[in-house]
């Protein structure tokens, strides 16, 4: 995953009123924290961080006042009705460093003819490196037959990435698929003959 480089700028007011204003300026709100040092209190502009962050685990260069930060996206805040962004959490990090990420499960493939596969489990936590962090985890299921599990420690990783969710933990499954039940005959000709009498008394009434 690169870097997305983007131009942050230093705030020192808070609240909902500055958050709306902040809105209306095509600015976010957003907050940097880690290593134990004190919170750091930016915006950042609207547009170009709502494309850094269609990706999970966004990794975000910051450029704030001309000093550079590393950071990761852990936390976004969105209107529940607009879906704009309200806020960002961030975590700094550095170079090499591991830092523990939640990446989506993607299914590639399909299943054995009559068969249907049920994702279990749609993101694994590993511990990768800051900077080389995996958008998501591939796992096949081309010709797998029913019956057959796929679980976490199946699971071919990103190199350089560690398991940290239960191996055992289940991730895919795959069933025979299950044909809809056809209508009875009987039942499909009752229905159609009540048809007609039901049109009638609506009628009459």
């Amino acid at each position: 995953m690169s870097e997305q480089k983007l131009a942050a700028e230093l705030r020192t007011e808070f609240g909902k009123g500055y958050a709306r204003r902040a809105r209306m300026a095509n600015l976010i709100p957003a907050v940097i924290y880690g290593h134990g040092a004190e919170p750091i209190h930016i915006t950042l502009p609207a547009k170009a961080t709502t494309l850094a962050v269609r990706t999970p685990n966004a990794l975000l260069s910051l450029d704030i006042n001309g000093d550079g930060h590393l950071a990761l996206v852990k936390d976004i805040q969105r209107d529940p009705i607009k879906q704009i962004i309200e806020h960002i959490d961030l975590l700094t990090v550095r170079k090499g460093e591991k830092v523990t990420v939640d990446v989506p499960v993607h299914v590639e493939g399909e299943s054995a003819p009559g068969t249907v596969h049920n994702l279990e489990l749609t993101v694994v936590s590993l511990e990768a490196e800051a900077t080389h962090l995996p958008e998501s985890v591939e796992v096949s299921i081309e010709g797998r037959a029913a019956g057959e599990h796929i679980h976490a420690s199946d699971l071919v990783l990103p190199k350089g990435s560690v398991l940290l969710t239960d191996a055992e933990a289940l991730v895919v499954n795959i069933s025979e698929e299950v044909a809809a039940e056809e209508e009875a005959p009987e039942e499909a000709e009752a229905a159609s003959e009540e048809a007609p009498e039901a049109a009638e008394e609506a009628a009459a009434e």
